[in-house]
C-alpha cells in the first residue's frame, strides 16, 4: 500500500473519530440544557466513520462521558434515540447535501424529543401514567426541544461544514515543489 493511500485511510478514520471524541468531551463541559453536540456526533459518525465504527464509537463516547456525568433510568431511551440518529447518519453517508443534512439534524432532534420524553413519562414519577400525563411530559419538554434543535443545528453545521472545509482547503492542497 502506498504512503499516500495509507495517509488517506488515516484521514478518513482518524479525523472523524477525533471529532466524535471531542464532541463527547464537550458534553462534560457546562452548557445550556440539551444543547450538546451528541446528535451531531452520532449523525457525523454514521456519515463518515467506517460502518464498523459508525454506531459503536458515538455510543461508546456517550458511555464514557456518562461515567463522569452519571446514569439515570431514562438512559435506554437516550441511547436508543442516538442509535436511531446514527442509523440516519448511515443513510446520510450517500446523501450528503446541505438540505439532507439539515433535515437529518431536525429529524434527529425530533426523535430525541419524542423518545426521551416518552422515557421520562414511563420511567419517572413526575407525570401520571395517563394520556394527559404523557401530553404534560411533552409540553414540559418543549423548552428543551428548542435547545435540542438549536444545538443539533449548530453542531451539525460545525462538524459537517468543518470536515468539508478541511477536506477541501487543507487536504486538496498540493505541497510546494522543493526544486
Amino acid at each position: 500500500m502506498e504512503n499516500s493511500q495509507i495517509l488517506s485511510t488515516d484521514r478518513q478514520v482518524v479525523l472523524p473519530a477525533v471529532i466524535v471524541v471531542i464532541a463527547a468531551l464537550f458534553r462534560c463541559l457546562p452548557h445550556v440544557p440539551n444543547m450538546t453536540p451528541i446528535a451531531a456526533m452520532a449523525l457525523f459518525g454514521g456519515a463518515y466513520l467506517s460502518k464498523r465504527y459508525a454506531l459503536l464509537l458515538p455510543l461508546l463516547a456517550m458511555l464514557v462521558s456518562d461515567i463522569f456525568l452519571g446514569f439515570h433510568p431514562v438512559m435506554p431511551f437516550v441511547y436508543g434515540s442516538f442509535l436511531a440518529t446514527g442509523l440516519i447518519g448511515l443513510w446520510l453517508r450517500s446523501h450528503k447535501t446541505p438540505g439532507y443534512i439539515i433535515g437529518a439534524a431536525l429529524l434527529s432532534s425530533t426523535i430525541f424529543f419524542l423518545t426521551t420524553n416518552l422515557g421520562v413519562w414511563l420511567m419517572g414519577g413526575l407525570y401520571p401514567k395517563t394520556a394527559q400525563g404523557l401530553l404534560e411530559s411533552y409540553t414540559m419538554g418543549l423548552p428543551f426541544f428548542r435547545n435540542t434543535i438549536l444545538g443539533d443545528m449548530l453542531y451539525t453545521g460545525i462538524f459537517f461544514g468543518g470536515f468539508a472545509a478541511i477536506k477541501t482547503f487543507i487536504w486538496q492542497q498540493k505541497p510546494a515543489s522543493t526544486t
